[in-house]
């Protein structure tokens, strides 16, 4: 890396509310998409182990994109949309913090873990399973002000 600059510092800005919303969906296909419906899955609870991964995953965001500062984690709410046309879960990530820095990061990484989890309890149905749309759906707070996802 040439010219790197590390972690940018954040040492004079002002705390602020910050929160961030982030998706991401998993297409499973008809026999996934069962197995979720009827809570068979062998390895237990799909969206609460998911939801579990989400909030660990936020929490340890730091330890996983090299830039991220460490942030005091407020708030986590996790929700999920299954769409039986699609055959797929689609999960929601909205994560709070009083800081110096926002939490899109944390929000998108959630997202992540949350599809992430779901695709390995449900891989022993199909590996056919795809995770779409990670995405920041909004933030709000700091220097940049506030940004809402037009489509």
């Amino acid at each position: 890396m040439q010219n790197a600059k590390g972690m940018i510092d954040i040492s004079e800005k002002a705390v602020t509310l910050r929160a961030a919303k982030a998706r991401g969906c998993v297409v499973l296909g008809q026999e996934a998409f069962e197995v979720l419906q009827q809570g068979q899955c062998p390895k237990g609870d799909i969206l609460e182990t998911a939801k579990i991964a989400a909030i660990n995953a936020v929490k340890a965001t730091p330890s996983i994109i090299p830039m991220c500062h460490t942030v005091l984690i407020e708030a986590v709410e996790i929700d999920f949309v299954t769409d039986q046309a699609s055959k797929s879960v689609c999960v929601k990530v909205e994560v709070k913090s009083s800081g110096k820095t926002g939490v899109e990061m944390e929000a998108l990484v959630g997202a992540s873990a949350a599809c992430l989890t779901i695709y390995d309890m449900l891989k022993y149905k199909s590996r056919d399973m795809v995770i779409t749309e990670i995405k920041l759906l909004e933030k709000t707070g700091g220097k940049s002000g506030d940004y809402k996802r037009q489509d």
